[in-house]
């Protein structure tokens, strides 16, 4: 296992590589310079210009600009935004927090509710259950998040008005900062702010993994080991929590790796329609001011913890399905 996991981490590292270089050529083919955004509609010398490029290093050339940003962030430096005019991790660090709190929300959300319908329509399989969930599956999937964000706020925030439409209330806080009374007070603000965009970013993830999560433990429920325990008189209940449950959960484990990225970015649409201010908001800020340094940080913030969860995601196969090996052995 560890052998395994220092050549994963290995593999992350070339893989990260390659995400930063093609974020680099991208940003380079993009029409203008980040100079020329700060400058527009200033009466500024084209001499000065020249000066804030020297300063900036974007007069030299392309390979050797790649291999000076490629050292300073094995030294942890992300550079310097030239648009905010501050250095990029301190510029990230407030707006990291918000789109980790509504992504792993949102996947909460959807495991929690997938999961057990999942199950039950797998048990309860060409029965209603199963009927009622196939189709909650294929709305789910067949519908945008944007639309799903849209139709929810004007649901419950314009018809009902019910729930909050912007912004989030964050649960690490004092409850003094937002003029809340308790700390429980601050708890239940926070599930408020959070439902409408959680709903709007879960939903499509929840129909998702909810119909995987049928057809596998269709499969599994077929295996001659699950059949052998009928005969044997074992309750079907007590079957489907011990013997085909977990193996049943394999191909969720790899969903939910790889729906990482989907929700990552669907976060940036979800962050612009409720105005909260995460990586999303400041990705898109950051592509149309041309800001290099600062794209290429969010860049790296975001590859990074997808391929961490891909790599958690491959380690708990072996968790739950003794069966793998990953020291060559079967």
């Amino acid at each position: 296992m560890l052998r395994y996991t220092l050549k994963r981490v290995f593999q992350a590292g070339f893989t990260l590589l390659g995400i930063t270089f093609i974020t680099f050529l991208l940003m380079e083919l993009m029409p203008g310079d980040p100079i020329s955004v700060i400058v527009q509609n200033q009466d500024v010398s084209q001499e000065v210009i020249a000066n804030l490029r020297a300063k900036y290093g974007l007069d030299r050339p392309l390979h050797e600009r790649y291999l000076s940003y490629l050292g300073g962030l094995l030294q942890g430096d992300l550079g310097y935004s030239f648009r905010r005019q501050a250095p990029v991790v301190e510029v990230i660090k407030p707006r990291l927090a918000p789109t980790l709190l509504l992504v792993l929300s949102s996947f909460t959300f959807a495991l929690v509710t997938s999961i057990p319908l999942g199950v039950l329509a797998g048990a309860k399989r060409n029965e209603l259950p199963d009927h009622v969930s196939r189709l909650v599956s294929l709305v789910g999937i067949s519908t945008p998040e944007f639309w799903v964000a849209i139709m929810a706020v004007l649901l419950f925030s314009v018809h009902f008005n019910v729930l909050p439409a912007s912004s989030l209330v964050y649960p690490w806080r004092s409850p003094d900062f937002y003029g809340y009374q308790s700390q429980i007070q601050l708890y239940v603000e926070t599930v408020r702010h959070l439902l409408l965009p959680v709903l709007a970013l879960g939903t499509a993830q929840m129909a998702t993994l909810m119909r995987v999560e049928r057809s596998s433990m269709v499969e599994t429920l077929q295996e001659e080991y699950v059949q052998l325990a009928r005969v044997y008189g074992i309750p079907e209940r007590r079957i489907l929590r011990k013997h085909a449950f977990r193996p049943a959960q394999l191909p969720i484990i790899t969903l939910v790796g790889l729906n990482l990225s989907s929700a990552l970015a669907g976060a940036v649409v979800i962050e612009q329609i409720f105005q909260i201010n995460g990586m999303g908001t400041l990705f898109l800020d950051a592509v149309q001011s041309l800001d290099y340094q600062l794209v290429m940080g969010i860049t790296v913030i975001l590859a990074t913890i997808f391929v961490l969860g891909v790599i958690v995601t491959d380690l708990a196969y072996a968790y739950v399905d003794p069966r793998i090996s990953y020291g060559g052995e079967s």
